[in-house]
This record gives C-alpha cells, sequence and structure tokens, in this order.
C-alpha cells in the first residue's frame, strides 16, 4: 500500500483522494506519492544524513533507559530517568507566556540539551568518585561525538550546552532553576508513593538560600507548604 502526506508539491507525482469523476474530486485535497520523493530528500533530516541521524536517535534513546544517579544511590524503587525529567523541564517551558521576561523557545532547546551527554556519559554526580573538571571534559567530549552526528544542527545544540554549562544567559540560568524545580518535586512524589514523607529531606533542603527565579521558587514553596502539611497530619494521626 502506498503512503500519502497530505501536501501540495509541484515536482512530485500527485495522487487524488477519491475516484476520477466523484463529487468531491474537484475539492479533494492533494496527497504526495512517496515512492515519487528523490532519495536524497528522504534522507536527510537538517542535513544528517540518514545513517548519522539513526546513531544520533539510538543516543538520545539511551536516556528513555537511564536512570537518574542520584535516586539509584538512595534505592528509590522505579525511579525516573533521564529523558523523563528532561520532558517535564520541557513541558514546563512550554507553559511560559511572556510574563516571566524569557525567551520560551531557547529555554525549550535548553531544557532538551541540558542533560543530553549523560547517554554516553552517564549520570555523573558528586557521589561518583569523579572530579567535578573531570565530568566536564567527559560530557564536553560527548557532546562533541553527538553534536558532529547532526551538523550543521549540531552546532547550534553545542552554543546551547555550552551556554547552559555557564550560565550566560537569563534563560540558561532559568533552565538550572527549573532543574531544581524538579529534583524537589520528584522528591516529594516519591515520598508520597512511599509513604515516606520527610525521608527526602536533603534533596528539598538543597535549594535553600538559592536565589531562584520568582515563578520557580513561587512553585518550590507551594511543594514545601503541601509537604509540611502532610507532615503535620502524619504526627497528628500518630499521636492521636
Amino acid at each position: 500500500m502506498q503512503r500519502f502526506l497530505r501536501l501540495s508539491i509541484p515536482w512530485i507525482n500527485i495522487k487524488r483522494n477519491f475516484p476520477r469523476n466523484h463529487p468531491r474530486e474537484s475539492s479533494a485535497l492533494q496527497c504526495v506519492d512517496f515512492s515519487r520523493i528523490p532519495k536524497m530528500a528522504q534522507s536527510t533530516v537538517a542535513g544528517a544524513r540518514s545513517k548519522d541521524l539513526i546513531k544520533f536517535l539510538e543516543l538520545v534513546g539511551n536516556l528513555k533507559h537511564l536512570k537518574r544517579t542520584g535516586w539509584v544511590l538512595r534505592n528509590v524503587q522505579d525511579c525516573e530517568t533521564v529523558s523523563a525529567h528532561m520532558y517535564r523541564m520541557s513541558m514546563v517551558t512550554f507553559l511560559l507566556d511572556g510574563t516571566e521576561g524569557l525567551d520560551r523557545i531557547k529555554c525549550m532547546e535548553l531544557a532538551l540539551v541540558h542533560d543530553l551527554a549523560e547517554c554516553i556519559v552517564g549520570d555523573i554526580t558528586p557521589y561518583c568518585g569523579i572530579s567535578r573538571e573531570e565530568k566536564k571534559q567527559r560530557e564536553m567530549k560527548a557532546m562533541e561525538d553527538i553534536t558532529k552526528l547532526i551538523s550543521p544542527r549540531g552546532d547550534h545544540m553545542m552554543e546551547l550546552f555550552h551556554e547552559y554549562e555557564e550560565s550566560t544567559s537569563p534563560e540558561s540560568r532559568f533552565i538550572k532553576d527549573l532543574d531544581r524545580l524538579d529534583m524537589v518535586l520528584q522528591a516529594f512524589e516519591y515520598e508520597k508513593r512511599d509513604n515516606c514523607v520527610g525521608k527526602h529531606k536533603e534533596f528539598i533542603d538543597s535549594v535553600h538560600g538559592k536565589n531562584l527565579h520568582p515563578l520557580v521558587g513561587s512553585m518550590i514553596d507551594e511543594i514545601k507548604a503541601q509537604r509540611e502539611a502532610m507532615m503535620k497530619k502524619d504526627e497528628n494521626t500518630e499521636s492521636s
């Protein structure tokens, strides 16, 4: 069966959805016959060859299965993956409406790129016995290997990674704050799921004193308020 795309492109053989003389034939949407598209047009996305693009996507796919180290070290069962973490951060950026003084598209891009190197080097934390400098070198080499697969678009991706690492823009600083927000929210979710509110205090307390973006700060304050209310309720239940 031939596959069709609802587009009208003059240099491609056109098929119609309806038989000849069908009453709606004259107004039918035109569809592209993919078998007529030149192979080069099918095999490139943003300038990348199909072989390299598939390799890139396979690397990105590693993040779907890579569990975040902080939770693994604390024996949290069924903990989140790196891609799940990045996805929720990206969803928050999607909700930005311009009143935050941030470039929404850049925030979305930064959220998608900020942990990308982990698809090769893994989720390295201070508890992994690797120095900050060594971590930076490993991640930089990983990003070079990743982005060369999707040149020239990879150049922009590398620029975003540098911007995030060096916190050179309001957007990159916001994404770092968003990273903290997702950690706090995830810790609270695990406490609720596992009926152990208060257990992951170190994660929630780690943002104390940080100069957070007002939007992030307000959400963390709300999480803390809900958490405190649950802890107080549990205390009252135990004492009664």
